[in-house]
């Protein structure tokens, strides 16, 4: 809004001094000649009770000399008296010399007859009677010709409301507001080459989740992309004004796959689960207008979901392989917009938040692939030069810093939306660009514009009326970045990246903390020892992936909470899948006889089948029982399978036994589950037979013995027989001591038991 006129001077004492001279003159008519009353000024302060004026369109926003200049705006009265006998006026003021004294002039309030200049006359307009909190429009038109301007340059304008109030006897300046008018009467030898970026980025709308189907349906966090792309939307209208203006495309490639899974079938996460979404034609067409518009400009692709390079640097750097994302999300970059839009974006471009840099920035950009650095002089400062250099300069290792103009950047940010704003932004705009050709006139020079990243619809729009009325003109012209990269640094321009301790404060605290970077290691964990399982990694690889490139955008700066809540959803989902590939709770098993089988079931309630998994049980007292060999696994997509071990008991009594998964590596997988078997006493059958084998190894140690018995006495009592052997039942070879074996006798039958498992037959009670 503009300000309320500044007072000059002390207004009470004055009236007190007239109030005194007009007593002395009704005193001493002898003086009556000799004393006059000071004629008032042209226009005096009015102190706190102002008008309020805004000035909301100035055409055209850089005259020639033969134009006739528009100016419309609104006049509100905040004070609480009426306003009488005013009029609007427009006033030059002197031309102003430098950038910052177009900043000094912004933001100056009060009105003085020097810096404000005088009333163009015959060129006002009379307002009538402007009662307590009522506004008004007005326009003024005023031929170039009769401002009055003198060499090129920038001048100041001042739109001012002069009247009375609260009973004033004269004319007040009540209210003024200022904005600036270019001034370029023809061209200029040698044109700044202006090279301005122009963002197509979002924060993150997609989940990692996916339907289970074979289509893997996206969802979506919310329905805000839809909006934004959709006809008068924010994205939509960036591409529509892009399109024509001679402009450096920089895009997020996760926008582009975001907008392309919308074109098919997804859905939109809400309070009773995910729904349908319904603008793929909106998505389609987006789409279609970003690929005519790219068609005649360059495009510069940021790594995949825009990651935030400042918090990796200071914070990522202390959790191992947080830097290892950098490189694929260069390489995903280029690849989703070659398939996307169907054009070779450069991907050796890396951006910082707000452009602000170090040397461990650098680092992390270089690491990633980036070999140009998007910077802005406020954070690469020039301590020598008295006019803004060109914007590339080398700073080691091959690398050049592309070091945006941080005036021109931060012109189009805030509250654009007020007609009073945008307009004072876009004069402001041009009259810095104009300042800069001037500094160095006879220099030719290249000027980076690296606005905010994403930019509001009225914050675009006032972009696009600045870069209109820009380029093509009479004192720039446009480049696009790569010959902004390619330009030949001024020799005197600053090239000493500041240290990581020069860093601001207070962009350093929007970063990611080193525990948002630990969450994100624990996630990719978890999915590198996932995918090995899977009979179909990419279905969860993919997704899973993406997100975790989305958990380090720069978008979450300034949204800690959002940040942390969508790192969380993300591991929970995936936790979850991983529980989906799961070992069946067992209840006791009891086990009668030295062996038996006992089944595990592993169950699959992903849509994929999993495979590459060992199944091992493990007991608690091996020495009893032996639960048999790991089993490797496979089982198919909504299935249950039981695997069969082969065990056996070596002693009665209860044993726990433990079943785990594992991967190929050997590292556990999901949770153990335990049960216990029961060994019990040897069954009646077993034990008939252990009894009948023990009888007949009796049985026949009593005949041997018998049989031994006999042959003893025959030689003891009766000498040798007729053969002259000794008398035996059953004969002799005349050997002495060892009893012949006969033809009619047998082998002892030992009966020794089996030792062999009973097999998969036996029964195991569950």
């Amino acid at each position: 809004m503009a300000e309320a006129a500044g007072f000059q001077g002390s207004e009470r004492p004055r009236r007190r001094w007239l109030r005194r001279a007009a007593a002395l003159i009704a005193g001493v008519p002898l003086l009556a000649g000799m004393v006059q009353i000071p004629a008032a000024p042209e226009a005096r302060a009015a102190g706190p009770r102002t008008v309020d004026v805004s000035i909301d369109a100035l055409t055209p926003n850089a005259p020639k000399k033969d134009d006739t200049l528009t100016v419309s705006g609104t006049l509100t009265n905040g004070s609480n008296v009426p306003i009488t006998d005013a009029h609007v006026g427009l006033r030059r003021g002197p031309a102003l010399n430098s950038r910052s004294a177009i900043d000094t002039a912004a933001k100056r309030t009060g009105f003085s007859q020097g810096a404000d200049g005088q009333e163009i006359g015959n060129l006002t307009q009379k307002i009538d009677k402007l009662e307590p909190g009522v506004s008004r429009t007005f326009t003024l038109h005023v031929p170039v010709k009769d401002l009055d301007l003198g060499d090129d340059g920038v001048y100041q304008l001042g739109v001012s409301l002069s009247g009375r109030s609260d009973g004033a006897s004269y004319e007040q300046v009540l209210g003024i507001e200022r904005t600036f008018l270019p001034w370029q009467n023809s061209d200029v030898e040698k044109k700044t080459q202006l090279t301005y970026l122009w963002p197509l980025i979002s924060s993150t709308h997609l989940t990692a989740e996916t339907d289970a189907d074979a289509e893997q349906t996206p969802v979506f966090r919310n329905d805000n992309l839809a909006s934004e792309i959709a006809p008068g939307g924010r994205l939509q209208q960036l591409v529509a004004l892009g399109k024509d203006l001679p402009v450096t495309f920089v895009i997020d490639p996760d926008l582009l796959a975001s907008v392309d899974a919308m074109t098919r079938t997804y859905k939109v996460e809400g309070p009773d689960g995910p729904t349908a979404g319904k603008n793929q034609a909106v998505a389609k067409q987006w789409l279609k207008q970003v690929e005519e518009a790219v068609k005649t400009h360059e495009v510069i692709a940021l790594p995949f979901a825009d990651p935030d390079l400042a918090s990796l640097a200071h914070r990522g750097k202390e959790v191992p392989s947080a830097l290892g994302h950098l490189g694929p999300a260069t390489t995903k970059a280029a690849k989703t917009v070659e398939t996307v839009l169907g054009v070779k974006p450069r991907t050796d471009f890396a951006w910082p938040a707000e452009g602000a840099v170090d040397s461990s920035i650098i680092d992390v950009a270089t690491s990633g692939g980036a070999h140009n650095i998007i910077a802005r002089s406020d954070s690469l400062q020039e301590d020598s030069l008295a006019y803004s250099p060109t914007a590339a300069r080398p700073i080691g290792g091959g690398n050049t810093a592309i070091v945006a103009d941080a005036g021109l950047s931060t012109a189009f940010e805030g509250d654009l939306s007020k007609a009073e704003n945008s307009t004072l932004a876009i004069q402001q705009f041009l009259a810095q660009s104009l300042m800069i050709n001037g500094q160095e006139p006879g220099r030719q020079r290249n000027i980076v514009v690296a606005p905010q990243r994403t930019p509001s619809v009225s914050q675009a729009q006032a972009m696009a009326a600045g870069v209109k009325n820009l380029v093509p003109g009479r004192w720039a012209e446009p480049l696009n970045l790569t010959g902004a990269a390619k330009a030949a640094p001024d020799p005197g321009a600053n090239r000493q990246v500041p240290g990581a301790g020069e860093y601001p404060a207070s962009l350093r605290k929007q970063e990611l903390p080193t525990e948002a970077f630990e969450e994100i290691q624990n996630t990719q964990t978890t999915l590198d020892d996932f995918a090995p399982v899977l009979a179909q990694p990419p279905r969860v690889v993919t997704p899973f992936g993406n997100a975790i490139m989305r958990e380090m955008s720069t978008e979450w700066r300034l949204d800690e909470a959002g940040a942390a809540a969508f790192r969380s959803s993300v591991h929970t989902y995936l936790d979850g899948l991983t529980k989906n590939v799961q070992l069946i709770q067992k209840s006791p098993a009891t086990l009668s006889g030295r062996s038996a089988t006992i089944p595990v079931t592993v169950q699959n309630n992903l849509v994929q089948g999993v495979k590459g998994l060992t199944l091992e049980l493990s007991s608690s007292q091996p020495n009893r029982l032996d639960t048999g060999e790991p089993q490797e696994i496979t089982v198919d997509g909504g299935h249950s399978q039981s695997f069969k071990f082969d065990t056996t008991a070596n002693a009665n009594g209860p044993v726990q036994v433990t079943a785990q998964l594992y991967t190929a590596d050997g590292k556990r997988y999901g949770r153990p589950m335990t049960f216990q078997v029961n060994v019990t006493e040897i069954t009646s059958t077993i034990m008939l037979v252990i009894a009948g084998g023990v009888l007949l190894l009796v049985l026949a140690g009593v005949r041997i013995y018998l049989q031994r018995k006999r042959a003893a006495a025959g030689r003891d009592g009766n000498g040798t027989d007729g053969d002259g052997g000794p008398e035996d039942g059953n004969g002799g070879d005349g050997t002495d001591g060892d009893e012949p074996v006969q033809p009619g006798d047998h082998e002892p039958d030992t009966g020794s038991e089996s030792t062999d498992a009973s097999g998969s037959g036996e029964k195991v009670d569950r």
